[in-house]
């Protein structure tokens, strides 16, 4: 009986160990979280990049319309089908609602920081910005950022029209200061506390990012070409990486790595992402079997285009050579 009893003792604990893996969505190595709009539901990347799967719905306890997920992976802004507001905290085997101190209203687009310490939440030409994210997120500005808001993207490489997201024209300091905003015909950092100042010239469709832990900031716009920007809200020092050409064209995102020696920039229509080293002054090619859509911080990696009947590609920058991967389409 004793050698009969622990196999099937032990089938008993798999399958229940089995069971909870497939209850909860956050069990196991999880590399970020995506959108899936169609389903209206936010899902687990589950594995490591290269050998990943979408996984089930994280549950909320009600129906979704919107999720922005915070770069570090740690928390989610969660707009609900009646529009109301929620943050919740992303941790393994469970997500745990956070208080928001009374602030409701959903945005049109949740700009997070490049850490994930601050965020706007931009809606009809302002955007309130909160810090102490993600645990205790305190209100400390609004800011009015006129003709801001979607922007139309230069053809892909099938032809067609992308329409960029209001968080690819607007960036957020890590400390919540300054916002980055393609406005009137410029580049503009706009501070919580009325500060409006213009740094270069820059079209609707141009991108902007900043850099983690300070004020450096990055511009691309389809005419000056891409632009590096030291201490924007000091002196402003400025360094042209690269002007348009073909490996540029249809810029779809634009960020800084966590440790700000590398500049990315993502192109629809090459279908490949730049990476300029910033230390070395070098550039090099990442191509994709895509065309990506975006440049999304997800962990140590970057999400190209959003859940589609397509392979969602992740740009993976920890390997010794970064690539693209991709997550096979789900299944149900």
């Amino acid at each position: 009986m004793k050698t009969s009893f622990r196999p099937v003792c032990c089938l008993v604990l798999t399958a229940c160990g089995l069971l909870v893996g497939q209850q909860s969505s956050l069990q196991g190595p999880v590399a970020g979280f995506v959108f899936d709009s169609a389903a209206r539901v936010l899902r687990p990347i589950q594995g490591v990049p290269g050998a990943s799967l979408l996984g089930d719905p994280v549950n909320f306890g009600f129906a979704l319309s919107a999720a922005y997920v915070s770069p570090r992976q740690d928390s989610a802004f969660v707009v609900g089908a009646d529009q109301s507001l929620h943050l919740f905290l992303l941790k393994t085997g469970t997500v745990t609602e956070t208080g928001l101190g009374g602030l409701s209203g959903a945005p049109q687009a949740v700009v997070y920081s490049p850490s994930g310490t601050a965020v706007a939440l931009y809606a009809m030409g302002k955007a309130r910005v909160l810090t102490g994210l993600p645990n205790a997120p305190t209100l400390v500005g609004t800011v009015n950022i006129p003709d801001s808001g979607q922007r139309m993207a230069p053809a892909a490489g099938d032809g067609k029209v992308l329409a960029l997201p209001a968080n690819a024209t607007l960036a957020l300091s890590d400390d919540g200061a300054y916002l980055l905003a393609v406005s009137e015909g410029s580049a503009r950092l706009l501070g919580i506390h009325g500060d409006n100042r213009t740094l270069v010239p820059a079209h609707s469709n141009s991108l902007v990012a900043f850099a983690a832990g300070g004020h450096d900031v990055a511009v691309m716009d389809s005419v000056s070409g891409l632009t590096l920007i030291r201490d924007a809200s000091g002196a402003a020092g400025q360094q042209v990486l690269a002007t348009p050409d073909a490996t540029l064209a249809g810029p779809v995102g634009l960020a800084f790595s966590r440790d700000e020696q590398t500049l990315y920039l993502a192109s629809a229509t090459a279908q490949s992402v730049v990476a300029f080293n910033l230390a070395a002054g070098s550039r090099s090619t990442i191509g994709c079997a895509c065309t990506p859509a975006a440049l999304i911080p997800m962990g140590n990696v970057f999400r190209l285009n959003e859940v589609s009947p397509s392979p969602l590609w992740i740009l993976d920058t920890g390997s010794s050579i970064p690539r693209t991967v991709f997550v096979p389409v789900r299944s149900e």
